[in-house]
């Protein structure tokens, strides 16, 4: 009888435990146990709270040649890096190289000339008149005369002396290697453009067509205009090269043989399908200067005209800026201490401070990829041992 009582207590104070329970309110209190463990860092939590992994892109500079409506600011000049009506005699020269071809034309080459056709004619002449049949009707009958041999044996000798040396040594000049710091630009020919390539600058590369006048072009096309330059030697894309700056030209050719030639710069170098020529000039003076395909390259040959942009360097460098490359030597985020993906130091996975880590007392390396004990892990091991 007590035990039958006894299991009727319990069920009643179970009943009445259940009930108070579902009458206690939603908003019971965590327990302090609970309100007693440290809250997570919001650091741990919040990815938006950890470091930039990369700073965003910086904006591409504008073009130093083009104004804000993408004309090109430097403008051909009369008589300067062009053809001119009725000109007469070389382009105004702008290297080293052109001013002495000028001058070995001008003062040497001509004067020869001028003065070898006028002595030939007044000779035609003189023995025309002097030797006519009416004049000289028993003809002289001299077969041999020494001097006269020696003569025109020796003075045609020292002629081309007088030629030969300046001229080897001109040539010479042409194709001297290019000094340390050269700026090297690659010139390929295709039928019926250009093509530019400025490896040591981060790889700018640039296309050149022939600008057409505005009638030959559907509407909205761009056209050529007198800023661009003169007809059938306006590009859309001109080269942009530093003035006072060895410049290594490199030609070559996709397809058949072409010729980069630019008369301003006394340069005319062969561009041939599987091999690579080279030569060098330094441009003096800033400005715009224009050439042509020099070599007969099929139908459309007449049609590859080539424009040069001479600037400052501090230009240049803004030039190759906008364009996406990098001056040689310039700082890369490699040399600033930021590894590059691919690269060793980017693979490596250890913490170069081993001690830095914590827990780890004894100096070892230790894989970053893997996350230090907590203190409830580390009080678990120590236990263990």
């Amino acid at each position: 009888m007590t035990g039958l009582k006894s299991i009727l207590a319990a069920a009643g104070l179970a009943l009445a435990g259940t009930a108070a329970l579902a009458a206690a309110p939603a908003t019971t209190a965590a327990p302090a146990s609970a309100a007693a463990v440290p809250a997570t860092p919001p650091s741990a939590t919040a990815p938006e709270a950890a470091p930039a992994l990369a700073a965003a892109p910086a904006a591409t500079p504008a073009d130093p040649t083009l104004a804000a409506d993408g004309t090109p600011l430097v403008r051909p000049v009369e008589h300067v890096g062009q053809p001119s009506d009725r000109w007469l005699g070389i382009q105004t020269q702008v290297t080293k190289t052109g001013e002495t071809a000028r001058w070995f034309h001008d003062a040497i080459l001509v004067p020869l000339i001028v003065a070898i056709s006028v002595f030939v004619l007044i000779l035609l002449l003189w023995v025309v008149f002097r030797y006519r049949a009416s004049a000289n009707p028993v003809p002289s009958k001299t077969s041999h005369n020494t001097f006269i041999e020696v003569v025109w044996t020796l003075v045609p000798v020292l002629i081309l002396v007088a030629i030969a040396v300046p001229s080897i040594r001109l040539l010479a000049a042409q194709y001297k290697p290019a000094p340390a710091g050269a700026v090297t630009l690659k010139a390929v020919g295709n039928q019926w453009y250009w093509t530019y390539e400025y490896p040591d600058h981060g790889g700018v590369a640039i296309t050149a067509n022939m600008l057409k006048e505005k009638n030959e072009v559907p509407s909205g096309t761009r056209f050529r205009t007198d800023a661009d330059g003169p007809r059938l030697l306006a590009a859309d894309n001109r080269v942009v090269l530093p003035v006072g700056v060895p410049i290594r030209l490199l030609a070559t050719a996709a397809d058949v043989i072409h010729s980069w030639a630019i008369p301003a710069f006394w340069i005319k170098l062969d561009a041939v399908p599987g091999r690579i020529n080279e030569t060098t000039f330094t441009i003096e003076k800033p400005g715009l200067y224009f050439g042509q395909c020099s070599e007969l390259c099929g139908a459309r040959h007449a049609y590859m005209p080539i424009a040069v942009e001479a600037v400052s360097p501090e230009q240049f460098a803004a030039w190759v800026a906008a364009k996406g490359g990098t001056m040689p030597g310039a700082a890369t985020p490699s040399a600033a201490g930021v590894p590059q993906p691919g690269s060793d130091a980017a693979d490596d996975t250890t913490t170069p401070a081993a001690a830095a880590v914590p827990g780890n007392a004894s100096g070892a390396l230790v894989n970053a990829t893997e996350a230090p004990a907590t203190s409830n892990q580390a009080a678990t091991a120590n236990a263990g041992n």
